[in-house]
């Protein structure tokens, strides 16, 4: 039995979700909220290579993954509920920052400076979960969470264009503040202390180092981490490019809030069914299949992509079920990643989320810069990213996959 069972927690499940769940939004504003500036940022800016718009993005997911290795020792150390404070806070100061900046220089090392403070927001978001929860019991809350999470990619873009119409894209830097502010708040009032006493780690580099080894050596949870790092580098590069390859080169111009944001709803409820089914059929079966189903659905994207005169309408079907198969893989890799490390719980997350976000950033930005006024490199990053994961899910598995699969259906 999970020791966090016994211990009192008085905020409610649906309150949980929802904290846990703005934590992880406030990471998906910063990013969701800028697509579509980029094109009016650049040119206020005096930016002059159209791809390079798309480090406002990649540099904050790249500084995310660097900021992921301090706040789990940390929190293990001083409790989960001070780091949380400070990541916030620190967001809203460098949102603010950002909002001043004088050029396109300064205005990325202000978000490169947030991206390291919201990457304790991520992290700390996954440890008080591990804290509180255990097994599929764990991956459905995180699938929950990650439910509501999916709310600010379906409204951010709308926010961002909405701020467009009535002001200058520096407003879009003060209503992030203002929104993180509030969440501070929340959580300065509600969120009680979640790391169990008996857990709790010394802050010495001997520590931390053999606690993040550990957590690094352990053959069971690294291909997870590692393969969802792959596909969401996919899913990265994506973002960086999509105000390129579909407000541009799809042509849907102002439409593309909404476009974004129906893929984001799709997503949202493909969480919801994986909360539904996980505790049922296990993350591993739900999240093995799924990833076969990605493979096969990037070989279609390619497949569209070579072919002369690829919609938007041909692509958004395909892209949309991408992203509902990345809702069964993504919180059920997290879960099965994260589990054998209830003792060193904000270690292992700081050292996971760093390889995610680092590795699935820097992939990002690769992609995102090999955008060529075609779908094609993206649809091949997706293709790519898949057999990769599959290949790492059979090294923490030993090879079982498939006959894991077999067994599991012979049983349903």
């Amino acid at each position: 039995m999970d020791s966090s069972r016994s211990r009192p927690f008085l905020m409610r499940e649906h309150e949980f979700v929802a904290m846990m769940a703005l934590l992880q939004a406030l990471q998906a504003l910063a990013i969701d909220a800028m697509l579509p500036a980029l094109g009016v940022m650049s040119r206020e800016l005096a930016v002059n290579d159209p791809n390079h718009r798309q480090l406002v993005v990649g540099v904050f997911l790249f500084c995310s993954g660097l900021g992921a290795l301090f706040p789990g020792a940390l929190a293990d150390r001083f409790g989960r509920r001070r780091v949380v404070l400070v990541c916030v806070g620190g967001y809203v100061l460098f949102s603010l920052a950002a909002a001043l900046s004088p050029g396109f220089t300064v205005l990325l090392v202000m978000r490169g400076c947030a991206g390291v403070l919201s990457a304790g927001m991520i992290v700390m978001s996954a440890t008080i979960i591990r804290d509180r929860f255990s097994g599929d019991r764990m991956a459905r809350m995180q699938s929950l969470v990650s439910m509501v999470f999916m709310v600010v990619p379906m409204i951010a873009p709308t926010l961002g264009q909405a701020v467009l119409l009535f002001a200058g894209w520096r407003w879009i830097f003060g209503i992030m503040a203002g929104l993180a502010a509030l969440v501070w708040i929340w959580v300065f009032l509600r969120l009680p202390e979640t790391l169990h006493p008996e857990f709790r780690q010394r802050i010495a580099v001997r520590v931390i180092a053999g606690n993040m080894r550990t957590a690094l050596l352990s053959r069971a949870a690294i291909g997870y981490v590692l393969g969802m790092a792959l596909i969401q580098g996919a899913l990265f590069g994506y973002i960086s490019s999509s105000e390129q390859l579909v407000a541009e080169h799809f042509g849907a111009g102002d439409r593309f809030p909404l476009v974004f944001g129906g893929m984001a709803l799709c997503m949202a409820a493909a969480n919801l069914t994986n909360s539904r089914i996980v505790e049922r059929y296990g993350a591993r079966r739900v999240s093995h299949s799924a990833v076969l189903a990605y493979i096969l659905v990037g070989v279609l994207q390619v497949v569209l992509a070579l072919r002369p005169g690829e919609t938007l309408w041909q692509f958004m079907p395909v892209m949309t079920l991408n992203l509902c198969l990345m809702g069964f893989i993504g919180a059920n890799f997290s879960a099965i990643a994260l589990q054998p490390f209830a003792r060193i719980a904000g270690a292992a997350a700081s050292l996971q989320t760093f390889i995610r976000l680092a590795l699935g950033s820097a992939l990002g930005i690769v992609i995102g810069q090999a955008y060529d006024g075609t779908a094609l490199p993206f649809a091949l990053s997706l293709l790519v990213a898949g057999t990769g994961a599959l290949l790492l899910v059979l090294y923490s598995e030993r090879g079982r996959l498939f006959r894991r699969l077999h067994g599991q259906v012979q049983q349903a």
